[in-house]
């Protein structure tokens, strides 16, 4: 079958239409602006601002029904007037009409006329509509249509001034404020449109008002028609569009249309046709044009590294390029999600200079683009920097690069309404930010590169991989895309499939410590013949576990999957399970690696699994309502504390959502298990399969608990197979379910219907156990809870922690205030220095950010060895005991 070719955009690199035309009319005084269309479009609009902006926007809606799309949308739009002037009391009000109104063949001139005649009270009310069908174009369109519909729609006077019209594109707020400044600093009379330096960023204020107070207004947009010129900043706005040849044609102002002025070029075509029309060229512009060439100057030996791929609105992209071109960065890509037939011309000097000066051999400059063929110039141009909105993040994510965030949208990150790009301070704070992820870059990749170049051999490059290498790195030199990996991996592994019997896997039991207690649980038992989670008959270390994994991959060819599934949690022991991981990693590049965890330090570690290579991880999750996890998890040890009760299960339940929507957002295959307990959460499973199905979960496994003697839950009824089965078949409708589960040791070798792990205990008998060896107790000074992050001299407590020099284990916190060994020392008269020290005097060693040469004296005198770092505590702890 022949392939079938169509138009398509995947992921569009553009904003709509009628967002172009709000945004602009914010930038007017008093003006409240109404969507005539369906109720989400506004939502749509007001959510990309709002998380833009910063700011609350208010946008009115027709809200368009079935009914209105059929029989037409008149009645909506004459109510929904009515409704916003008796709620805000607007000057202006701007109509925006959306796709549904527009293919309905809406007469908007129409209904406002017969609003005014309805309403003849509402005439001081200055009504302007802007055509702005979704479908034809992008926010540029919306923006540049917005503007002209309120030249051309507001009266004029028709007397002459001496102001100079400044119409820009889309800039942020910050950028309109220099406008203001500037023009003000060179004593000129202007009329700025549109105007939302305030209105789109404003100061905090005790009463929030409704309708914006700032912008241009009408009185003053009035006098455009009487100014002495009209500059208007943007290089690809289309006639019919324009403000500027709307007010040259209708009545005879002269205009000029200027790049942004973004780039030495840029500014300076600005100042000088300012300057021209009898602006003041002042001390303070000049030095700021020195200061941009000085930075200039000093970024430029670096700036060759860069290749950038420029993305968003024209003008933003062909400012952007032209500050690259001139200061040695090579813009190897140019793409707009606009339709505008002069953007290749326009460009296409600026990126051949550029690259021929730095001997690139290609650039691409697109227009009507999308991030689906960003991501392929990426591969194709060797693409470094990102430069453009938010929207092109999982570009960058996906392919480990840094995005300079400039123009709109900016959603993940504050600030979007803050961000410069214009003047020479805005140019040189946008190349600084450029430089500095080339080199930020450099400094992270280039000693690795330099090894594998000078110094690999070719015939060791299999053995000696990266410790953080990923599986998609591997398979991707064999010509595999990341999907392909997945399905591949999930297909070998039995726990995901239902290929029990052809592929083994190992679980090695390197992670003894948990750090919740279930009622359901208890591991402190182990039968040799007895399978299920938690049980094991030894404990190894990394080091016992990869000599284990070797002899079993020699006696199994079939062997795919490595797990870590206690007897504890893989996370509470995150040391050791990652060298695990990290050793076997080295020794076989192609193995996948599998995860199992009650997910409460999922969020902390989520990242850390992902660079170790982890593409499958099983979560315990039980429930999804703390009022039943209550009734489940007896208590949590988290950062130090113990909780319990309602408190415990909500932290719980809370990082084990959190961390399976980070997993399964970056690719990792997610199974969910769910213990079905008589009477506590077998009405609530369906709720939970839902959750879990919603933040990207493959397959749930929901299961019967075991009944372990000793165990809160030891003598609660069981359910049946039956109700489990029932259950399955239920949930089966919203994801995938398991139904060949076997609860497997924590210590299981081979396929799972035939577990073999009986041959292969007691791999390393020569070597201790975790047990045998010697504990020493050592304090660690934290703010954190997670790393040694805390001067000795300003603890008011110590985390104390055992460790063999394998597994570091918690023990408590210690106030310093509050710990007392003795009455003779613990009186008031005490000294603080005295109680740090008589805080930790049982401990061998004592970790801290910094401490004082008097403190350290003292600690040495008592024989308790000093340690500063900046480092994990578990991974520090363990460090100190083998005395690394």
């Amino acid at each position: 079958m022949g392939r079938n070719f169509k138009n398509l955009n995947v992921n569009p690199c553009k904003m709509c239409v009628p967002m172009g035309a709000v945004t602009a009319f914010y930038g007017i005084k008093k003006c409240m602006s109404i969507l005539h269309g369906s109720q989400g479009c506004s939502t749509y609009i007001r959510r990309h601002m709002a998380t833009h902006y910063n700011e609350p926007v208010d946008i009115a809606s027709s809200s368009l029904t079935e009914q209105g799309t059929v029989f037409g949308g008149e009645k909506n739009l004459l109510q929904g007037l009515e409704n916003l002037i008796r709620l805000y009391e607007p000057e202006v009000i701007g109509i925006a009409t959306t796709c549904l109104a527009e293919t309905i063949g809406e007469d908007v001139p129409a209904i406002r006329h017969k609003f005014y005649e309805m309403h003849p009270e509402y005439r001081h009310v200055r009504i302007i509509n802007a055509s702005t069908a979704g479908y034809a174009g992008t926010q540029y369109e919306g923006f540049f249509r917005a503007l002209h519909a309120i030249v051309s729609q507001v009266e004029m006077q028709m007397g002459h001034n001496e102001k100079i019209n400044l119409v820009t594109g889309y800039l942020s707020p910050a950028d309109t404020r220099y406008l203001k400044d500037l023009l003000a600093e060179m004593e000129l009379e202007y009329i700025l449109l549109p105007d939302f330096s305030e209105n789109l960023d404003g100061g905090h204020e005790k009463d929030y008002n409704r309708l914006p107070q700032a912008g241009t207004s009408i009185e003053d947009i009035s006098l455009m028609a009487g100014a002495r010129y009209t500059i208007e900043l943007s290089h690809f706005v289309q006639a019919e569009s324009s403000p500027a040849q709307y007010l040259w044609e209708k009545y005879g102002v002269p205009y000029v249309r200027l790049d942004l002025p973004t780039g030495l070029r840029g500014m300076d075509a600005l100042l000088a046709k300012l300057v021209e029309l009898g602006g003041r060229l002042t001390e303070k512009i000049s030095k700021a044009r020195s200061r941009y060439l000085d930075a200039m100057v000093d970024s430029h030996k670096y700036n060759a590294l860069g290749r950038a791929l420029v993305f968003g609105e024209p003008d933003f992209v062909q400012g952007t390029v032209k500050l690259c071109a001139e200061n040695g960065l090579v813009p190897v890509a140019a793409l707009t999600g606009a339709v505008c037939p002069s953007f290749k011309t326009a460009l296409e000097p600026e990126l051949a200079a550029a690259a021929e000066t730095q001997f690139v051999s290609g650039f691409v400059i697109e227009a009507d683009a999308d991030f689906a063929r960003a991501e392929e110039l990426v591969k194709e141009l060797s693409v470094n920097l990102l430069i453009g909105n938010s929207d092109g993040r999982r570009v960058a994510e996906k392919f480990g690069l840094p995005l300079i965030r400039a123009s709109f949208p900016i959603h993940d990150q504050v600030g979007g309404q803050r961000v410069r790009t214009i003047g020479y301070e805005g140019s040189l704070r946008f190349l600084d930010r450029m430089v500095n992820a080339l080199l930020l870059q450099r400094a992270e990749t280039f000693r690795e590169d330099m090894y594998r170049k000078y110094y690999k051999r070719e015939d060791d490059h299999a053995a000696a991989r990266p410790k953080q290498e990923t599986d998609r790195q591997v398979l991707a030199e064999s010509g595999l895309d990341a999907a392909a990996m997945l399905a591949k991996k999930t297909a070998e592994h039995p726990c995901f499939t239902c290929g029990g019997g052809k592929y083994a896997r190992i679980h090695l039991p390197v992670a003894p410590q948990c750090n919740i207690q279930c009622r359901y649980c208890l591991r402190s038992f182990d039968c040799p013949n007895e399978s299920r989670p938690g049980v094991t008959a030894e404990i190894l270390t990394p080091e016992q576990a990869l000599a284990k994994y070797k002899r079993v991959k020699t006696d199994m060819p079939n062997l795919k999957v490595v797990g870590i599934a206690g007897p504890g949690d893989s996370l509470a022991n995150f040391a050791g399970t990652s060298e695990t991981l990290r050793l076997i990693r080295e020794f076989d590049p192609e193995v996948t690696f599998c995860l199992s965890t009650n997910g409460l330090m999922l969020p902390m570690y989520a990242e850390e699994i992902i660079k170790l290579g982890v593409t499958h991880v099983t979560i315990t999750i039980n429930a999804v309502e703390p009022s039943i996890g209550a009734k489940i998890y007896e208590y949590i040890d988290y950062l130090g504390t113990r909780y319990t009760g309602e408190a415990a299960a909500g932290i719980l339940l809370g990082n084990q959502l959190t961390g399976l929507k980070y997993l399964a957002v970056h690719g990792v295959v997610c199974k969910v298990n769910v213990v079905m307990l008589k009477g506590v959460n077998d009405t609530h499973i369906e709720t939970v399969v839902k959750k879990v199905k919603e933040l990207g979960a493959h397959i749930t496994n929901i299961m019967q608990m075991i009944p372990v003697k000793g165990s809160a839950f030891e003598a609660m009824p069981l359910v049946s197979h039956k109700d489990v089965m029932a259950m399955r078949e239920k949930c089966g409708q919203y994801i995938g379910q398991m139904l060949h589960c076997r609860q497997c040791r924590a210590d299981a070798v081979g396929t799972l219907n035939n577990d073999v792990s009986i041959r292969y205990r007691s791999c390393a008998k020569s070597a201790e156990t975790a047990s045998e060896k010697n504990l020493q107790r050592v304090a660690v000074a934290t703010k954190s809870g997670m790393l040694v992050d805390q001067h000795f001299g300003q603890a008011e407590e110590f985390y104390i922690y055992e460790s063999d020099g394998e597994q570091a284990h918690f023990i408590e916190r210690r106030s310093v205030a509050k710990y007392c060994r003795g009455e003779e020392v613990c009186d008031e008269k005490a000294s603080r220095m005295e109680k740090l020290l008589h805080a930790i005097d049982d401990c061998g060693s004592v970790l801290a950010l910094r401490i004082g040469d008097s403190p350290q004296q003292k600690l040495a005198l008592m024989g308790i060895r000093v340690i500063t770092t900046y480092d994990r505590i578990e991974t520090a702890v363990n460090k100190a005991v083998r005395g690394a």
